[in-house]
């Protein structure tokens, strides 16, 4: 049986109370502890006694990194005559460096997370499949279902609620591991997921949707024949009720600040489509922007309709991205906040925390991601 932080405190005040009631009285009685978590400190929010009222959810937002930087195939100028060579290059360059990072590894340290702080749901972002093909290609790798069997083994229970099939670059011709040069290819998968934690008393969940936004990035690789590529982003979302009370849950992956109109329109369109309902509503996601307002314009449309659980948090950075390619910086080099939890029509924030921010060992990954994460409380009634 495992043992997190909530549980815990639970456990040392009363027995006598539901898995809500322990959330509500364990903190409001320990309004002063300060736990080191997966890399972040909890405390306890000091309102906490205004919980009891009302049903509460945890929700994490999550991105789990591909594993690699993408810049050097997309930085390659087509008309460069060795274009082709080059971009092949990269292709396995950007691949190795994924398998490096080595994400069951990784995998553990984010179930630690989940463990310790107990989500109620989960939207995650590069939930990536790397699909190899071919003569001397290795297994597949993919990240949800090393990610689920790894919560299994860690004793908890989480199910797949909704998933977005967004881009799929490839398959592009690899050098290594293969035995022979261009034996093999290898393909790139991108989804959004989210999960429930089958464990939530009084947690219902159906209706799920998905879907891809209507403006998208391309990018035309450099290898003669070869059609353009869409970095297609989408959303996932499902209904849901908490005791009695319902809401809507929401997660999603904005295009990357370069290409900021891009990025601003599918973040308009999803306010006016999958994060529109008339029930309280938490969204979750990487945002790529910036919430100090120094990049793009999404996050203050997104902070115009709703309240950012960090504003709970005044007075400290809550710091997401980015850590080094390599996830070898002993250092920490998060330096902006894109990544966030929302609510609105009665999803009001009580408390929020970065989570995997602190290196989790001493060798390469040190970081479960490139990203934090972020997991927050929200009081839901409709």
């Amino acid at each position: 049986m495992r043992l997190t932080f909530r549980r815990r405190l639970h456990d040392s005040l009363s027995r006598s109370v539901t898995r809500r009631g322990r959330r509500v009285g364990a903190a409001a009685a320990l309004a002063t502890v300060v736990a080191t978590v997966a890399g972040a400190s909890l405390v306890a929010p000091a309102h906490a006694s205004g919980w009891s009222s009302r049903s509460s959810l945890t929700v994490m937002t999550r991105n789990l990194y591909l594993g690699a930087d993408l810049t050097p195939a997309l930085a390659i100028d087509p008309a460069d005559p060795a274009a082709g060579e080059k971009f092949v290059g990269a292709v396995a360059a950007i691949y190795g460096t994924a398998l490096r990072s080595d994400f069951p590894a990784r995998a553990r340290a984010v179930a630690a997370e989940i463990q310790a702080t107990d989500p109620d749901l989960i939207g995650l972002q590069e939930v990536s499949i790397w699909d190899a093909e071919g003569v001397g290609a290795p297994p597949d790798l993919d990240f949800l279902a090393v990610l689920q069997a790894t919560l299994r083994a860690s004793g908890l229970n989480y199910s797949v609620a909704a998933v977005s099939s967004n881009a799929t670059i490839g398959p592009l011709p690899l050098y290594a591991p293969c035995g022979t040069p261009l034996t093999c290819t290898i393909t790139l998968k991108d989804r959004d997921v989210i999960l429930v934690n089958d464990d939530t008393r009084r947690l219902d969940t159906w209706g799920a949707r998905s879907g891809l936004f209507t403006g998208q990035q391309f990018f035309q690789p450099p290898v003669p024949g070869a059609p353009p590529v869409s970095f297609s982003r989408g959303w996932a979302t499902i209904e849901g009720r908490i005791g009695h009370e319902r809401f809507r849950f929401a997660t999603t992956h904005l295009e990357v600040e370069t290409f900021a109109g891009v990025q601003e329109a599918q973040a308009a369109e999803f306010l006016a489509g999958p994060a529109r309902s008339r029930y309280p509503t938490v969204i979750t996601g990487d945002f790529n922007s910036a919430a100090d307002g120094s990049t793009t314009t999404s996050y203050a449309q997104l902070a115009a309709a709703f309240r950012d659980a960090w504003s709970t948090r005044s007075g400290t950075p809550g710091l997401t991205c980015c850590q080094s390619e390599t996830l070898a910086n002993p250092t920490s080099q998060l330096s902006t906040r894109i990544d966030l939890a929302m609510g609105r029509r009665g999803a009001r924030p009580l408390s929020a925390t970065v989570v995997g921010a602190a290196p989790v060992g001493s060798t390469p990954p040190l970081y479960a991601s490139d990203h934090a994460g972020v997991v927050a409380t929200f009081s839901i009634d409709d």
